[in-house]
């Protein structure tokens, strides 16, 4: 903020407006959004503070450790590269030294634990948590809870001279967020919770987190999941090396849809991902161009060809026309992979029912149907199987990429939209309606490089 020659306060206002631009770009909904500058987070804070002080949990002593400024967070030295440099950001550390109040976190090595081994499923993916695990066995320090060498943050409630400490009132945002200290029906409402955090900041997360809470007297979170870093060229983006990639700039070729998709087909929850512009192009035209859009440009054109828009509710009993059911049944359980933050298996499943879909118009040949006017039923039961494919599908797709779901959905002539009511219902494989439809653009025109 100094270089820039702002306050703090003008540059966090600027970055929040940036976070908040991107998750509207990307068409990322939330029930709330909170700010760490906002007083109902102030109150919160301190409320929480004050809970730790009251059950014996704070003291004061010095503090000497080295610092990384970009981590915000305290190194042994053993824990650094070569040259005393920060394992996140090979930046020069800082030795620091300032009278601070602490935390007792050494207090709760054993209660985390006893956490954790009853509930397997506390830190996930299951590498992290035997991380997490590794790190309290090794034996828990006491930790530095403020600072007096700051003035910008919220200061103690019991010392006016210090101000806490950002990687402590930061996590307590998930708790100030739903009412944690102002609003005990809403907390109860909404906690615990699950946090979704970055594998860098996993210790604040799932060690020092949850030991606070316990201290508290408040219940840890639900579940921590960890995600890995989004590499390119095989090195962390960051704004140090310079290879930083924003939204905007792939959602202009791609779209919003194409982007969600990329990312949750492409990169695994958990470990680190390796991004490409080549490997973008190539599952944009395999899977969306060709699997899906493809398939639902000949389906639409089919059946505006052959029976003017509409085609009767009748079902195939054909052996194909179990194969198609089975995959159909197939990608709807294949959904509930995002309840495990399996969202590329997810995906995956999904696309068999597509991926079956073009194998059962090959295998059916509606075109040669059409022409034999002794298998004009058989062509309706397979215009309408087809149909209830797409549609199925689009149900099935519409938390990834809503806005071709939608457009789908339109062109099927059905009313509403896909993603209302459970999906385990609305996207059983039945019988097409007797309806119109109403083909328009193609969902996914190939991206043509060069």
């Amino acid at each position: 903020a100094e270089q820039l020659g702002i306050s703090p306060q003008q540059l966090v206002d600027d970055v929040s407006t940036r976070y908040r631009e991107a998750w509207s770009l990307l068409e990322i909904s939330n029930d709330d959004f909170i700010r760490t500058t906002e007083d109902r987070h102030k109150r919160g804070a301190q409320a929480f503070l004050q809970a730790l002080h009251d059950r014996g949990d704070i003291y004061q002593a010095r503090y000497e450790g080295l610092y990384c400024v970009s981590c915000e967070d305290y190194y042994k030295e053993d824990d650094l590269l070569e040259g005393g440099l920060c394992p996140i950001h090979g930046s020069k550390v800082e030795h620091f030294s300032e009278d601070n109040y602490f935390f007792r976190l050494s207090k709760y090595g054993d209660a985390l634990l006893e956490h954790i081994d009853a509930n397997p499923d506390f830190v996930y993916p299951r590498a992290r948590r035997n991380e997490v695990v590794g790190f309290i066995k090794q034996g828990l320090e006491d930790f530095s809870i403020s600072r007096s060498s700051l003035q910008w943050g919220i200061p103690i409630p019991w010392d006016e001279n210090q101000v806490t400490y950002v990687w402590v009132e930061a996590l307590m945002n998930y708790a100030t967020a739903v009412g944690y200290g102002q609003d005990e029906d809403q907390f109860q409402k909404w906690w615990p919770a699950v946090h979704l955090v970055g594998k860098d900041i996993l210790r604040f997360h799932a060690i020092i987190w949850p030991a606070m809470l316990l201290a508290a007297g408040v219940a840890p979170p639900r579940q921590i999941a960890a995600h890995g870093w989004l590499l390119v060229g095989g090195e962390k983006m960051s704004k140090t090396a310079l290879n930083q990639i924003a939204p905007a700039e792939l959602v202009e070729t791609f779209g919003v849809d194409g982007y969600r998709y990329h990312f949750l087909r492409d990169v695994s929850f958990g470990p680190d991902g390796n991004f490409s512009w080549e490997g973008m192009v190539d599952r944009y035209n395999a899977d969306l161009a060709n699997d899906l859009g493809n398939l639902a440009n000949r389906v639409l054109n089919m059946v505006e060809r052959y029976r003017n828009g509409t085609v009767p509710a009748v079902a195939g009993s054909d052996e194909s026309d179990g194969k198609l059911q089975a995959a159909a049944a197939g990608a709807r359980d294949a959904l509930d992979g995002f309840r495990t933050f399996a969202f590329n298996d997810a995906l995956l499943g999904v696309w068999r029912l597509f991926g079956a879909a073009n194998a059962y118009v090959e295998e059916n040949a509606p075109w040669a149907l059409a022409k034999d006017p002794g298998q004009a039923n058989r062509l309706d039961e397979v215009l309408n199987a087809l149909l209830e494919s797409l549609r199925v599908g689009a149900i099935l797709i519409s938390p990834v990429m809503p806005a071709a779901a939608a457009r789908l959905w339109a062109q099927l002539g059905c009313e509403g939209r896909p993603d209302t009511g459970p999906y385990q219902e609305t996207a059983v494989f039945g019988v097409f309606p007797e309806q119109p439809i109403a083909r328009g653009e193609l969902l996914f025109p190939r991206i043509e490089e060069g």
